[in-house]
């Protein structure tokens, strides 16, 4: 395979993404799409109450540290790969186009699910606000139509103007997490400042797969950096410190928050505390240490993250599709870009309206938006996620192993091995309580299942029908080949 080809051609205005974003840009971006305050609010009590109890902070950061190593290796890739495709990119410069679409398959469905998921969470905290106050109980599925809207209408436009969005509600919701947690640093809990939250005996006790599994969920949208490549700054610079700066960060505020709501209620009662009430442990702190009203505000700002996450989880689909059309393996029409805002918009169109039929689907069937929308959903895209980053893990070891364009070997060999075998441990853990995440069931479990393998083989399909002569080279237009030389690439 070689690299010495004739100059990429000039992409067209109306094909090319445009954007100013930064570094902070990026990681809001990305953060938001962690949405700390629905992980904290929402996802810590599900693990104090079934998970490894006040285990769960080093939980917390074993995913982290595992993430992080793995972003060694993903952040030296985008200096050599610079494409709104990400995983897909990625694993189609190391493994070829067959299984790069097949990630791309991946990278759809976690995007897709995941939001959907964020959706269901999010129409029945705006119902109870609602209510709350006072006003009508409205059907979910009305609410989800008026937030598809919003967030259609913002992922239309510029990404700066996205990004500056989620920057404010980003900033908001770590601030009333990390006020909570400093007040309950500064009084104490019934049993003192416990670190046996940290402890390996602590960890390993109760349901650690399980806890590790729900941090696994709360990292999703971490990975987003490298799909901004196009829009930012400097990319070659912007996009690792982006992604290690994402990592720290989430790790951190997740292990700090997490070990405060275990302070809270004493290392030895928060996993009955959460088993009692599971929905409003974090907002009960919140009222006992500071005051009802804060509690009140935590849950109109948890509305807030989860908008959040929906428009950078909207972002992250749209230019997938983008990145798709523009090589030629979707519509063409995707890979339009608008004319003033310079942005994916027929994408951002496209998968507003997947949205709004896959919402449907769950609508007609009168499925509840937590117990089924969520649960299901939320499942899908974690093990969707971690089998899309073993892929990619591995593409990034053969990348390199293939072309000598990076001689630093922590970056290119050590870290990315280090970070395939973390992965692969942690989506072992995951399939080993996968039927605990959606409440239990075997066959359902199976049927989940079955469709991220569907997505998987469906993206393979697309390229033995689109390309049944070529093996790998899409895309290779960010290293100065034709789509036509990137085909046939390898």
């Amino acid at each position: 395979m070689s690299e010495q080809t004739a100059p990429a051609p000039t992409a067209d205005r109306g094909h090319t993404l445009r954007g100013s974003i930064g570094v902070a840009g990026i990681v809001f971006l990305v953060v938001a799409a962690a949405a700390p305050l629905t992980a904290i609010g929402g996802a810590l009590p599900v693990m104090l109450a079934i998970g490894n109890g006040p285990g769960v902070p080093m939980a917390f950061l074993v995913v982290a540290v595992v993430l992080l190593v793995f972003s060694v290796g993903y952040a030296a890739m985008s200096h050599h790969v610079v494409d709104a495709g990400a995983f897909y990119a990625y694993v189609t410069r190391g493994l070829g186009a067959r299984l790069g679409l097949g990630a791309a398959g991946l990278a759809l469905l976690t995007y897709t699910a995941i939001q959907a998921a964020v959706y269901g969470l999010a129409t029945t905290t705006l119902q109870g606000l609602i209510t709350q106050y006072g006003g009508p109980e409205i059907p979910w599925w009305v609410l989800a139509a008026v937030l598809i809207g919003v967030v259609g209408l913002l992922g239309y436009r510029s990404i700066d103007v996205g990004a500056k969005v989620l920057g404010v509600l980003l900033v908001l919701e770590i601030a009333v997490v990390a006020v909570l947690a400093v007040t309950i640093l500064v009084k104490g809990g019934p049993e003192g400042y416990s670190l046996t939250s940290f402890s390996p005996a602590t960890f390993f006790q109760g349901g650690a797969g399980i806890a590790v599994m729900f941090a696994v969920a709360s990292f999703v949208g971490f990975e987003a950096t490298a799909i901004y490549g196009e829009e930012a700054r400097e990319p070659k610079r912007t996009i690792p410190r982006a992604t290690y700066i994402a990592v720290i960060l989430i790790g951190v505020f997740y292990a700090i928050a997490s070990w405060t709501i275990v302070i809270a209620y004493g290392p030895s009662q928060v996993e009955a505390a959460a088993q009692a009430d599971t929905a409003g442990l974090v907002f009960a702190a919140a009222a006992q240490y500071i005051g009802p009203v804060y509690a009140d505000v935590m849950a109109v700002l948890l509305l807030t993250s989860l908008f959040a996450a929906l428009l950078a989880f909207h972002n992250a689909i749209s230019r997938y599709l983008y990145a798709l059309g523009r090589q030629g393996v979707g519509p063409e029409t995707l890979a339009r870009t608008h004319p003033r805002h310079g942005s994916p918009y027929v994408g951002s169109l496209t998968q507003s309206t997947s949205a709004v039929l896959l919402l449907g689907v769950f609508a007609l069937a009168g499925a509840d938006p937590v117990l089924t929308l969520f649960t299901w959903m939320s499942g899908v895209a974690t093990v969707s996620v971690l089998v899309l980053m073993v892929l990619t893990a591995v593409a990034i070891l053969v990348f390199f192993a293939r072309h000598r364009v990076d001689e630093r070997v922590w970056n290119t060999r050590i870290a990315p091995a280090l970070g395939l075998v973390g992965i692969v441990f942690v989506t072992v853990l995951v399939l080993l309580n996968f039927t605990t995440l959606i409440s239990g069931s075997a066959v359902l479990a199976g049927v989940l299942l079955a469709v991220v393998a569907a997505a998987f083989l469906g993206g393979v399909a697309v390229a033995v029908v689109t390309h049944p002569a070529q093996s790998g080279g899409v895309p290779g237009h960010q290293l100065g080949l034709t789509p036509q030389q990137a085909l046939s690439d390898d």
